[in-house]
């Protein structure tokens, strides 16, 4: 399920590809915007997630050492950065930057540990850090999440009948790429590389057809949901 929230950050991507990120929020700004959003409105929700892109940037960049793919950190980093700003409470007092430092961490280190592709990662008792106090940070410390899955906040039948329309409109070929990228119909989640390999065509051509097909779901959801 964590793979459907790949179509949700679509017209963020290529912010982050292409290193052009918004300007930052000021604080009255990004006040407005998230008392928007916790009155579901959608426009305010993703204009959040843009202005915070550069987040996932800079903290993707603690594991580009690592076995993933940058394109894949991006994505998974992105993937933290929505729960986040889906799941953030006002009245909690802690900044959106900070909780959502922890949820992009959280979701790189679980991808971590769960396709088993890092082998530096290899114990919960790892340092990982310092807080603001000065005190060191474990990796068990963060892999704990408090707030809400992804699946009780983002995912609905609504949302989930209406990703089925919207897959409808891809063609053949887009129909293979996305359900080899992200598990659908039962297909195990693959890499571009992967996908590349396999179908024998270049990675980039993948890249092409990818957000081709997701910029076709990204806007038909936002014409209809």
């Amino acid at each position: 399920m964590l793979n459907l929230l790949s179509f949700l950050i679509i017209p963020f991507m290529g912010s982050i590809n292409s290193e052009s990120f918004p300007r930052v929020l000021s604080s009255e700004e990004e006040l407005e915007l998230l008392k928007k959003a916790s009155l579901g409105d959608i426009d305010a929700r993703n204009l959040l997630i843009e202005h915070n892109l550069r987040l996932v940037a800079h903290i993707i960049k603690k594991y580009e050492n690592t076995r993933i793919d940058k394109e894949d950190l991006l994505s998974i980093g992105s993937f933290g950065l929505i729960k986040a700003v889906d799941s953030y409470k006002l009245e909690s007092g802690t900044k959106l930057a900070t909780y959502a430092s922890r949820c992009i961490e959280n979701e790189i280190l679980m991808y971590l540990r769960s396709n088993k592709k890092n082998k530096d990662v290899t114990s919960l008792n790892v340092s990982i850090g310092e807080d603001k106090e000065g005190n060191e940070i474990k990796l068990y410390d963060i892999i704990e999440d408090p707030s809400p899955s992804i699946i009780s906040t983002l995912v609905n039948d609504e949302y989930l009948n209406k990703l089925k329309e919207a897959i409808k409109t891809l063609d053949e070929r887009e129909l293979d790429i996305i359900s080899r990228r992200y598990g659908l119909n039962d297909y195990p989640v693959e890499t571009q590389k992967e996908i590349a390999s396999s179908l024998k065509i270049s990675r980039s051509y993948v890249s092409r057809i990818e957000k081709r097909a997701l910029t076709k779901i990204y806007l038909f959801l936002k014409n209809n949901l």
